[in-house]
Parts: structure tokens; C-alpha cells; sequence
């Protein structure tokens, strides 16, 4: 019998169900599974195959501090992205007494009355400006007053020639504007002027004559390291929009980092001046700015390769049925994983962090119930965040959106756009599409969120399946891209993911296309794995030819009362083009470490910030600390064990489904994975 009917033959017998007990993982010995049974379960969202089922794991705790987790981005040229410096100091200007301010505008004034244009220059302003107009400039200049030329000037070679004359014959201490009558207005030059921005640019070279503080020429965009502890990248977009006083989307990234770790990415920012930006450093609590870089082009989102995370699990425990050690446990599960990669699935991240999961939302979204969409996301919950709980009992009870959202949290910022909106309908019962206007009011990436959420179950629970039908084997109907394909894509949004956040999903699409293998291809070994990809559901994808995987997509959606061949929608934002994800995704320099400590709060790595520290010390001939030059410190021994690891992930994977792959646990979102029973 073929692969492929067998495969058929188990999906009829299971009729399409997935039960995590029959994956064939024995979880009583192997899995840890977390204390909390009220949380989201993976086996809910699609996540219920291993690839390495038959390895025992090891429990432990995953960021029980931030400072355990670290991110440093990796940039399109592959470059892992680090804080080098803290940007530069600029020399403090020294601020003069009132005395010394009097006597220098004293000295001033006097050198002006006294100085005398020379005379060539004078001749030739005279040639062109006439005697009386030359007068008068001379008394600007002396008395501080303002005047315009009698003559115009239609000529723009002319007009030129007369704006470089008076900087050169004045100093450039005068300022010439042209009216749009083309005659001139001069003025003494203030310090917002044109020619005291260029004596800027003059103060602003280095000692070997670059410009910028040694940066050199100033192009359309700054790019910049940035350093954050504890904190998200929109945190941070929100923090530096607010001291410069510009609009948040001014400062563009290439993609979104965890809150809840210490990260290093690239950012951008335009109409800013340097100077200006690096200053911020002085005020800024848990962020650093450096590696600035004068840039022709902004980032996006999307423009890197993924990212390096440097991990540290602590308080780890072996099963004590098992007969493994833990170094042993590791080597076999890092080789598994370097070998044959893991499973990767959309991480628990992606469904939220409340009761009520984001793809149950988006499913309702999906289906144009907005009325039942909205009370989910008002709705009470088990968990959810604690300021809200009162405000979701008032709607639960009265549905009254002024008294509910008097006491929701501005935190909460979908539960108070619809409030506001039904505040503003004034209905004590509104339609299914007043609902819809609610809707629209949460911001765009969020309500999309909801409805791609619910495009990553309908792919984890395809995946799974796929996993257990077929294992690791490629067979006929699988998709692989299609490199020869290279037109614009019609579609909005490219739907990968970022390694640990969601934002970074709704980036600039990038046309891609999916073609399926022939048996001939299969038999010649021409692909792997890891060349396979499955299409989230969508208008604008193409699904395996395989029978018993394109059937996958037709019981999972046909469940929930969709037709994955009819993805489009009324509504342009739930109207869903899809995109393609790879089954497997293998790390890059995947290493471990086992280290030991004494006290929980003793720390396991270093970062950027501590390592540039005590390495500038210790180049300055200061006092630094030598263990905190290096990554990671030397083992001072101890009764706790604490495993590190560092690895490399493209865009499109989750650190925490490779530690689930490593750990065999059950990756719960209340804590991020910090509860973990053995």
C-alpha cells in the first residue's frame, strides 16, 4: 500500500481529530507540563507533535529574569547587530557669566561698526545691487536691521551669485531670502539661520575634517544600534517619539523584540539631526542608542535575517525515571536538533496572553459575526489583566460601554475602542453591523492580528497532521517555493512571523510563490524537508496537491464553518491573501552550556551594555570587572544547575518552539514558560 493511502486511511479513521495522546509521545515519562490547567493548552491551537519524541527533555525556568534572555538581531548582510558604543560626547559648550555675555555683545557690536567690506567684494555687490542697496546692507550688518533690495532679479545664476557675495563680503553673518517677487530680504543671521547651520557643520567635524562628529556627510536617514532592557520595540519607538517631538512612525525597524529580555536591533530615523538623536542618551532609562550610520534608505520591516538569542533555563531538573544525564539529554537533543530541526509551529505568543485566545477572535472576525467577536474581547476571563477584570463585570452585567469603560485600563486599547464606539452609537442593543463599526475602530494591526491568528492555528493543526501522516519524508503534492517566480505580489501582507513577536508579521509583502513536487522528483531525492512549506489559508496561495493534505485544510476550516477555496471578505482588512511557511526550520551555531549558581537572582550572562562597560574600563585603565568582559561568566559552582544556549533563527520561527522541541514541555503562555512541574 502507497504512503499516501495509508496516510489516507489513519486521517479516515481519526476523522480528522488530533489527539495529543495518540501522537505516540509518551507524555506521562517525557513531557513536562506546566501546573496551571486553566491556561490555553498547545493541543488548542495546533501544537501536538515532537520531531525528536523519542528523547527524553528536562524541565526548568524561561525568563525567570530578563536578563536571561537576550536578542540581538541579525541584519541582511548577516551581520549579528551589538552595542559598540554609547554614541559619542559632545564637547559641553562653556556657558558664559552675564558680565562676559555683556562684554562679548559690547566687542561684537563694536567690530561691526568698525569692519569695512572688502573691496572687491564691494565692487562687485555694487555691480549688481547698485550703490544705495550696498549702503543699506552695510548699515544691516553694523546696526542689526533689516531691509530689501529695490531691484529683482529673474535670473537664477544671478540670484545665486548674490547670496554667495553677501556670506562671503559678510561673514556669513548675513542671511538673504528671495521674495517670490525676486528682490531680496537680508537680516542679520540668528542661530536657526541657513548660514549658521553651515558654521554648525564646521563645529561639527571631527579633527580629521569629517563632518558629523566623525560620521561624515549627513544623508536622508540615521540608522542606529539600540540597546533595550525589559521594554518592547514600540515602547521604545513611543519613548524617543515623545522626547523628540515627532510622529512614533518617524522611527522605522526592521522587526519587533520580546518585552520580557534585553535586545539589540537597527533602527532609523529621518529630519532629525544627529546631535539631537545621540543627546537622548543622557534621559533615557533602559535604552542606549549607538552605532550611528548616515543611511540614503529607511529600514522596513523585514529587512533582516533573523535573530541570535542567548538563553539562560534555570533551576533545571531531570525526571528521576530518567536514566539519561542531563549533559547526555542535551548532546542527543542539540544533535537532533541541528540534524533534523524542529516542528515550526506559530508559538503560544502569537494566540495572546488572555483566556480567550486572538484566533477564537479572529475566527469570528473571519465569519463576519462581529457582534460575538466584540464580546470576546470584552468578555470576563480566568486570565486577563487584573486592572480590567471590574470593567469586563460591568459590561458582563449591565452592557453599558460608558460605565465599563470608566474603569477599563488605556492599556487596553481594543476593549476601548469598542467601548468608545458603542458609547457613541448610544444603543441599547446595536445591530451585527453597528458592531462592525466598533470593530473598525481598534487600530488596523491589531483587528488584523485577530484574523491572522486564526490563519496560524489552521496551519500549526495542518502541520501537526502532516507530521504524523508523513514524518520527515517528502512526498508528491508537497509544496516547495517557486525561486523562478519574481513579480510584484498582489497581496497586503506577508505572513511570516518574527521569532517571539507577532508585529513583525504585518511587514512589507515580498512576492512569493509555491509549486507542488512531481513523484519523479521525490524518487530523484531532488528536495528535503526542509525545502516543504504549507500556505497559511488564504485567496492568493496554492494548496498541496496531495490529496490527504489538501483534504487537512478542508476539515479544519469546514469545522468552524469556512471553505479555505473562499478567503476573501467584504471587509478589506479580514480579507485574507495567505502566504507560506516552512514545516521545518533548522537553528544556525546552536551551542549549550551547563553552568551552576547559588542564589536565584545571581546573574548567568552578560550583556552588551555590561560587556562594552568593562571593556572600555579596562581600555581606559579603569576599574572594570573581568568577568564581565566575555558572554558568559566563569562557573562559580553551586547547588543549582542552569543550562545556556545560544543559537540563530530566521524571521519566520520561535525560540520557544525550539526549547519545547529541546525541553519536551508544554510551552504555557501565563509566564512564559517560567512554571514548569516536573
Amino acid at each position: 500500500m502507497s504512503q499516501e493511502k495509508v496516510a489516507k486511511r489513519i486521517l479516515e479513521e481519526s476523522d480528522g481529530q488530533q489527539d495529543p495522546k495518540s501522537s505516540g509521545i509518551d507524555h506521562s515519562s517525557k513531557r513536562f507540563k506546566p501546573a496551571t490547567p486553566e491556561n490555553l493548552q498547545e493541543a488548542d491551537v495546533g501544537i501536538t507533535h515532537f520531531l525528536s519524541e523519542k528523547l527524553p527533555g528536562f524541565g526548568g525556568q524561561i525568563k525567570q529574569r530578563y536578563t536571561d534572555f537576550l536578542v540581538n538581531e541579525i541584519d541582511k548582510e548577516g551581520n549579528v547587530v551589538h552595542l559598540v558604543d554609547r554614541g559619542f560626547n559632545m564637547p559641553k559648550p562653556k556657558k558664559p557669566s552675564k558680565e562676559e555675555a555683556a562684554l562679548e555683545q559690547e566687542a561684537e557690536a563694536k567690530r561691526r561698526s568698525e569692519f569695512k567690506v572688502d573691496h572687491a567684494l564691494r565692487a562687485e555687490l555694487v555691480g549688481l545691487l547698485g550703490e544705495e542697496d550696498v549702503a543699506k546692507i552695510e548699515d544691516v550688518y553694523r546696526n542689526g536691521k533689516k531691509m530689501e533690495t529695490s531691484k529683482t532679479f529673474d535670473e537664477k545664476a544671478t540670484r545665486t551669485k548674490i547670496h554667495q557675495l553677501l556670506r562671503a563680503a559678510f561673514n556669513n553673518q548675513l542671511e538673504s531670502v528671495t521674495s517670490d517677487e525676486n528682490t531680496f530680504h537680508i537680516a542679520l543671521a540668528n542661530r536657526n539661520s541657513r548660514v549658521n547651520k553651515r558654521d554648525l557643520v564646521e563645529r561639527n567635524k571631527d579633527q580629521n575634517g569629517v563632518e558629523n562628529w566623525g560620521y561624515g556627510p549627513a544623508q536622508n536617514f540615521i540608522h542606529f544600534t539600540t540597546y533595550k532592557e525589559n521594554k518592547d520595540t514600540m515602547d521604545v519607538a513611543n519613548v524617543l517619539s515623545k522626547f523628540l517631538r515627532i510622529p512614533s512612525r518617524m522611527i522605522r525597524y526592521a522587526g519587533t523584540k520580546d518585552r520580557r529580555a534585553i535586545t539589540c536591533q537597527r533602527m532609523c530615523i529621518s529630519k532629525i539631526s544627529l546631535e539631537r538623536l545621540n543627546a537622548l542618551n543622557k534621559g533615557l532609562k533602559g535604552i542606549v542608542l549607538g552605532g550611528y550610520k548616515f543611511e540614503p534608505e529607511s529600514l522596513n520591516l523585514g529587512d533582516l535575517e533573523g535573530n541570535e538569542f542567548t538563553i539562560a533555563i534555570r533551576d533545571v531538573k531531570v525526571a528521576s525515571n530518567s536514566t539519561l544525564s542531563l549533559e547526555k539529554i542535551l548532546e542527543e537533543g542539540c544533535t537532533s536538533l541541528r540534524e533534523n530541526g524542529f516542528i515550526n509551529y506559530y508559538g503560544m505568543q502569537r494566540f495572546g496572553t488572555f483566556s480567550v485566545s486572538t484566533h477564537e477572535i479572529g475566527k469570528e472576525l473571519l465569519l463576519e459575526n462581529w457582534q460575538n467577536a466584540a464580546n470576546l474581547i470584552l468578555a470576563e476571563q480566568e486570565n486577563v489583566l487584573p486592572k480590567s477584570a471590574e470593567a469586563r463585570k460591568i459590561w458582563a452585567e449591565t452592557k453599558d460601554p460608558i460605565a465599563a469603560l470608566k474603569k477599563m485600563p488605556r492599556q487596553c486599547v481594543a476593549e476601548c475602542a469598542i467601548l468608545n464606539a458603542l458609547a457613541e452609537l448610544g444603543k441599547e442593543d446595536p445591530t451585527n453591523e453597528e458592531y462592525f463599526f466598533c470593530i473598525s475602530k481598534i487600530p488596523r494591526n491589531l483587528r488584523t492580528m485577530y484574523a491572522h491568528a486564526y490563519q496560524s492555528y489552521v496551519w500549526n493543526t495542518v502541520a501537526s497532521k502532516r507530521i504524523e501522516l508523513f514524518g520527515l519524508n517528502i512526498v508528491a503534492g508537497d509544496l516547495i517555493l517557486d525561486e523562478s517566480v519574481s513579480d510584484p505580489l498582489s497581496q497586503e501582507n506577508d505572513e511570516e512571523g518574527d521569532s517571539e513577536n507577532f508585529t513583525e508579521d504585518l511587514r512589507d509583502a515580498k512576492y512569493v510563490r509555491a509549486r507542488p513536487v512531481s513523484q519523479e522528483e521525490v524518487d530523484s531525492g531532488t528536495y528535503k524537508i526542509d525545502d516543504v512549506v504549507l500556505p497559511t489559508p488564504g485567496f492568493d496561495i496554492v494548496y498541496p496537491t496531495n490529496e490527504v493534505l489538501r483534504q487537512l485544510y478542508i476539515d479544519t476550516l469546514a469545522k468552524d464553518g469556512m471553505d479555505p477555496f473562499d478567503m476573501r471578505r467584504k471587509s478589506r482588512d479580514f480579507s485574507l491573501a495567505g502566504s507560506y511557511r516552512n514545516v521545518i526550520h533548522k537553528p544556525k551555531d546552536l551551542e549549550f552550556k551547563v553552568v551552576h549558581y547559588t542564589t536565584a537572582t545571581q546573574q548567568l550572562i552578560n550583556t552588551d551594555l555590561e560587556i562594552l562597560n568593562s571593556q572600555r574600563a579596562k581600555a581606559n585603565g579603569q576599574k572594570y570587572m573581568k568577568e564581565k568582559l566575555t558572554r558568559f561568566p566563569d562557573d562559580k559552582g553551586g547547588e543549582n544547575t542552569a543550562v545556556l544556549l545560544t543559537f540563530k533563527l530566521g524571521v519566520s520561527a520561535y525560540a520557544t518552539m525550539l526549547l519545547r522541541e529541546l525541553m519536551k514541555i508544554e510551552t504555557s503562555r501565563r509566564g512564559d514558560m517560567c512554571e514548569v512541574s516536573l
